[in-house]
């Protein structure tokens, strides 16, 4: 058997029904080989897929497959009949740690389970169902997107999130889920959240599936505009489209007898494009529903060919210098000092020579205002000032957001964030404030199995396989407030592109391509004990 390489060392894997070898170290016969996987670590693939066309004995060359992550060994013996046949894989771990990982397998565990069947599986009866469903509901669930992004909902307007919430309470209500309108505090100043319950067989998974009501854009009216296979659509994508996705596929499983087995909660929130604060209040419902969940499943806006394990966090920071007002012509000197614009100056500068290039971290100066007469509004975010230009400045403020990949790297960086500020220029001072946002939605082990499933799920329908999206290329989100708590897995939803801007689009050539994805996820998890998918237990794993 011939090994698939460049000029490093490059974990590779070799599978026959479902059963995978690394590397050369014990070697099927090449006759015997059906695929190559090569091990994706970041955005950029290891190997190009010609360097995998390997020829087996008869000429055809093998398909190349990649995936991300660090596999773990398999606690049983491979079963290629599974639906999902690995798992444990911590993904965006280091190219260096995952080789020493596969490594050390080598020497122990040359079996591995595959992270995902290679062949499609076939769909077993409920699932052709499940398809059969969603195909013949295609109109009607475009229609119903239409009826929803007609209702006009940016998040401040509350009658508008309201109504459009109503609509889908009283679709989940007929398919039996409990639904409440949970309310927020006044002083949040927002509509609240729509929360359904639908109870199914004992000892089951717990499924949250997390969706939002509000738009960032407030359109003028009804903006559905249908052109052949897209529409523009304010919301279309993100996200009233994934909250359709999750009413239909919801559909087809009560049609198919599934649903009634099913622990479903749904939490789609009012505020998720700017969320009320305090954020304790804005979030309790969310948050109190993962409490009672082992997975959560948010479906923001998709593409067709990854899928979410990783979001970063996001946290706010502000910088507030005092220098000496004096004339300019001392500026520098013993008693002018150096004002308290340069000391913000070197602050900022700073933190870009100090702290740029640490992977996954981002912190963006979004304002500054400086002069001897300044005000700022924080929740604004905007400020004024004033001065003369023959006078040394005293006072100025930056004010930026954070973007991290774990707690451990917010904290870690929030340090050398006060270490930099408490280095003063002469005659200045300055501190720092930090406000927390999002936390992060970590890449975990869980994160992974949910994906291998979802990956499964993709290829058993023939719309091919789905990776991880890497995280630096998407923002915050509400699944990052349960993320601490369970499991998850995100943008699950519509595709589209143009978010946040009056012209968004939705694809309505692939909502039922997601439909079908999310239904059949939802099956498939469903026949799972909950006991598979807690944090407990994924640690087990490793």
């Amino acid at each position: 058997m011939q090994h698939c390489q460049r000029d490093r060392d490059v974990p590779v894997f070799y599978f026959h029904d479902g059963v995978g070898e690394i590397g050369s170290k014990h070697p099927i016969p090449r006759a015997a080989a059906q695929a190559v996987v090569q091990v994706r670590f970041d955005a950029r693939p290891l190997l190009e897929p010609r360097h995998c066309q390997i020829l087996p004995q008869g000429g055809a060359p093998l398909p190349c497959r990649t995936i991300y992550g660090n596999l773990q060994p398999s606690r049983q013996a491979p079963n290629p009949a599974a639906e999902s046949q690995a798992i444990s894989t911590q993904t965006f771990a280091s190219a260096e740690a995952t080789r020493k990982t596969l490594r050390r397998l080598l020497a122990t565990v040359p079996i591995l389970t595959l992270v995902t069947g290679l062949r499609a599986q076939s769909l077993d009866r409920a699932e052709q169902r499940l398809r059969a469903s969603i195909t013949a509901a295609r109109e009607q669930q475009i229609g119903y997107l239409q009826r929803v992004v007609d209702v006009p909902s940016s998040t401040l307007n509350l009658e508008g999130v309201r109504k459009v919430g109503a609509v889908f309470r009283a679709s989940l209500d007929s398919l039996g889920f409990t639904t409440t309108w949970v309310t927020v505090p006044d002083a949040v100043g927002r509509a609240g959240h729509l929360v359904a319950e639908h109870r199914g067989r004992s000892g089951a998974v717990r499924l949250l599936l997390i969706g939002h009501l509000d738009t960032v854009v407030e359109p003028a009216g009804a903006n559905f505009v249908r052109e052949d296979s897209t529409a523009r659509a304010v919301g279309g994508a993100d996200m009233k489209g994934g909250d359709v996705v999750i009413l239909y596929a919801l559909k087809a499983l009560q049609q198919a007898g599934i649903l009634r087995d099913l622990n479903i909660t749904i939490v789609f929130t009012g505020d998720e494009e700017h969320p009320g604060e305090p954020l304790a209040d804005a979030r309790r419902a969310l948050i109190d529903a993962a409490k009672q969940s082992d997975i959560a499943l948010a479906f923001e806006a998709g593409n067709r060919a990854d899928a979410t394990v990783a979001r970063r966090g996001a946290s706010a920071w502000r910088v507030i210098a005092t220098g000496r007002q004096a004339h300019s012509s001392g500026v520098f000197g013993e008693g002018a000092g150096y004002g308290a614009i340069y000391e913000v100056a070197r602050i900022l500068d700073a933190f870009r020579t100090q702290l740029v290039g640490e992977q996954y971290l981002t912190f963006n100066a979004a304002t500054i205002v400086g002069g001897t007469d300044v005000s700022y509004d924080t929740v604004a975010i905007s400020g004024t000032a004033s001065s003369k230009l023959n006078i040394v400045p005293s006072h100025a403020v930056a004010h930026g957001d954070l973007r991290f990949i774990s707690d451990e790297q917010l904290q870690r960086t929030r340090e050398r964030m006060r270490a930099i500020v408490a280095q003063h220029l002469p005659g200045t001072d300055a501190t720092i404030v930090f406000r927390d946002e999002y936390p992060a939605m970590s890449p975990t082990p869980g994160n992974a199995r949910l994906l291998a499933v979802y990956d499964s799920a993709s290829e058993a329908l023939g719309y091919g396989a789905v990776a991880a999206l890497d995280p630096g290329r998407r923002g915050a989100g509400d699944i990052s407030f349960v993320a601490p708590l369970i499991d998850g897995l995100d943008g699950l939803g519509a595709l589209g592109s143009g978010s946040h801007a009056p012209g968004e689009r939705v694809d309505l050539k692939t909502l039922a391509m997601q439909t079908e994805r999310a239904a059949l996820l939802l099956y498939r998890l469903g026949k799972r004990p909950a006991s598979q998918f807690t944090r407990t237990s994924a640690a087990s794993d490793k």
